[in-house]
């Protein structure tokens, strides 16, 4: 184990890695509760899509640990697996499974890039100001999940100013609301006093310097949270049973190839169509990947400076950032055909780094517990969000340091990292963070006169991007 992770020459343990893969599987375990949720709207088998879920999460996120040797965690993504649902199902009108196929497609399109260098391209051409932008605006996004999950914001919308999407039920009813809806402290009542608690808590182990300080500040919350009636005891997590889950998982498994492709392309008309819905699918997923690996992994060391260098000058899979990505553009092709949205390396993945994890072992334990996952689902539903959330918050403040290596005093370097940064976090994406920042670098670049400066790849994605927004207005 010492010689296959490395871990000395890492500076770890085998301690410190396996405390960082359980606090990594922690932050993101929602995820086997909030996906089949989701996609199940859309007639995928609700069972199928929770073995789905947690089968591409445990392929992706051992080809990263095994082949890569990072300690990142691979799931069905938030946000792509709401586009999948509401935009391709419900505003496109296509199957779930056409959609699983569009995926499976967006996965083969990742890998092509990857392999072919265009990754390494975009990643060499993005300035070392929106790169330290990038770090220090996914530590703003990830402590507002944070602060989103401890349920300390309540949101209001006013009337007229919001669309619900979905059937009407509980579980699978998406509100959408403008700018309309306003931010405020929620309600002072026991579960926000437990949020308080679960959160200090966790400032007080990670101040002292606690080993495992934040899983077992979880441990701890969650113990904590019982007598505030934050933990379900009688929390059963998914309906069906095991047996029921794995006779719909083979509803869903291969029908993104059997069932989807035919659909796909049967109408000659629909392709235009189809096209513009894999780019929107493959650019959101590629950019959401290429930040969480630039604002993580440079801010922690898990990519060295000579790592950096290596994916600049080698070629195949000559550095840990060439066989992450690849690993990151195979798990989603994986994801669609086990029955799943984009499987993408998670921004939670943080939460473990920041407990210690810097090798591939940190990946092999979340991956372990996605499986025990599968029979443990009630009793891990039991551990409250505001029992993680601290861990996000508190690891995005350590990420936000990166935001001290911008000159912000230089207008010019400035206003680009602001808009990636902010944007990043208030557009709840990665990807849309790297846009604003893209395109407002190109637009400060030409006003002084030095659009020359710019690199071909930054204009190009930025005109990708832009193009990107016009599909989705006008689909």
């Amino acid at each position: 184990m010492e010689n296959f992770f490395k871990l000395k020459e890492n500076g770890t343990n085998v301690k410190t890695e396996v405390l960082a893969g359980l606090t990594t599987y922690f932050a993101m375990a929602y995820i086997i509760f909030v996906n089949p949720a989701m996609l199940s709207a859309t007639g995928i088998p609700r069972g199928g899509v929770f073995i789905a879920t947690i089968l591409a999460s445990v392929a992706g996120t051992l080809v990263m640990g095994l082949f890569a040797n990072v300690p990142y965690a691979l799931a069905p993504g938030m946000g792509l697996n709401a586009f999948f649902t509401y935009t391709v199902c419900f505003g496109l009108g296509f199957s779930w499974q056409e959609a699983l196929a569009m995926v499976f497609l967006c996965g083969i399109i990742n890998v092509a890039i990857t392999v072919s260098r265009i990754r390494k391209l975009i990643i060499k051409a993005i300035p070392a100001s929106l790169q330290h932008a990038i770090g220090g605006g996914i530590g703003i996004f990830i402590a507002y999940i944070g602060i989103k999950n401890a349920n300390f914001l309540s949101f209001t919308s006013d009337p007229g100013t919001y669309l619900m999407l979905g059937d009407g039920s509980a579980e699978t009813t998406t509100i959408v609301t403008n700018s309309g809806i306003v931010p405020a402290l929620a309600t002072f009542d026991a579960p926000l006093v437990f949020a308080f608690i679960a959160l200090a808590l966790m400032v007080v182990l990670v101040v002292l310097k606690v080993p495992g300080a934040i899983f077992v500040s979880i441990v701890a919350a969650t113990i904590i949270g019982i007598p505030f009636g934050a933990v379900d005891l009688s929390q059963a997590g998914i309906t069906s049973g095991i047996g029921q889950s794995f006779s719909e998982f083979g509803q869903t498994f291969g029908a993104a190839i059997y069932q989807g492709f035919p659909g796909l392309f049967g109408d000659a008309g629909r392709i235009p169509l189809v096209l513009l819905t894999i780019f929107a699918f493959s650019l959101s997923d590629t950019f959401d990947t290429i930040g969480t690996f630039i604002g993580t992994g440079r801010r922690t060391g898990i990519f060295s400076d000579s790592d950096l260098r290596a994916l600049e000058n080698s070629s195949g899979f000559g550095s840990k950032m060439d066989k992450a990505l690849f690993a990151d553009s195979v798990a989603t092709s994986v994801g669609a055909i086990f029955g799943t949205s984009n499987t993408t390396t998670y921004v939670e993945s943080s939460a473990g780094i920041g407990a210690g994890g810097k090798t591939g072992l940190t990946s092999v334990v979340t991956s372990a517990m996605f499986i025990v996952s599968i029979v443990l689902a009630p009793i891990i539903g039991m551990v409250p969000s505001q029992a993680t959330a601290p861990a996000l918050i508190i690891v995005g403040v350590m990420m936000m340091s990166s935001f001290a290596e911008i000159k912000w005093p230089e207008i010019e370097e400035a206003i680009p990292a602001f808009f990636a940064g902010i944007f990043m976090a208030l557009c709840y994406s990665i990807s849309y963070g790297i846009a604003a920042g893209f395109v407002f670098y190109c637009i400060v670049k030409v006003v002084k006169g030095r659009a020359g400066d710019v690199h071909p790849v930054i204009w190009v994605s930025t005109g990708l991007f832009v193009l990107n927004f016009v599909v989705l207005a006008l689909i």
